[in-house]
């Protein structure tokens, strides 16, 4: 297994670009009108609605392209907890029964890339760890 360590940075940065790109269409549906759903009512939205729109519009691309991606992922996390538990919540806490999986997965998805950190394939590491070398490990 110790084989497909050489993978884990450009698999990360997949996964990151993926979760990243979903969750800004999250965003572009409710602000700018794109991936109507016909499922829902397209209507004015209230003020929570605009707002995690925002954040799943700008968080999205932040986290997707790996730009200040902790604070992108650990506003975006948050933002899910709030919407499940103040959305899917109200009918049952069960994610499945309630409709709330896809809040859950995202939710928990950057809170590890909240720690995990943008990755060596990212523009935080692009432009924040210019010509600096790993510290030396003490054993």
């Amino acid at each position: 297994m110790n084989s497909l360590k050489r993978f884990s940075d450009p698999v990360y940065c997949i996964m990151r670009l993926v979760v990243g790109l979903l969750f800004f269409c999250h965003g572009a549906q409710k602000i700018l009108g794109w991936f109507p759903n016909p499922k829902q009512s397209a209507g004015p939205l209230d003020t929570m609605g605009l707002l995690s729109g925002w954040i799943e519009l700008v968080g999205g691309i932040l986290i997707a392209i790996g730009l200040f991606t902790r604070v992108a992922a650990f506003i975006s996390s948050g933002e899910m907890a709030v919407a499940f538990f103040m959305v899917h919540a109200k009918s049952s806490l069960i994610p499945r029964l309630n409709g709330g999986e896809p809040a859950v997965l995202f939710c928990f998805i950057f809170l590890f890339i909240f720690f995990y950190g943008a990755g060596r394939l990212s523009l935080d590491s692009l432009l924040f760890n210019r010509g600096t070398t790993p510290a030396p490990s003490t054993v």
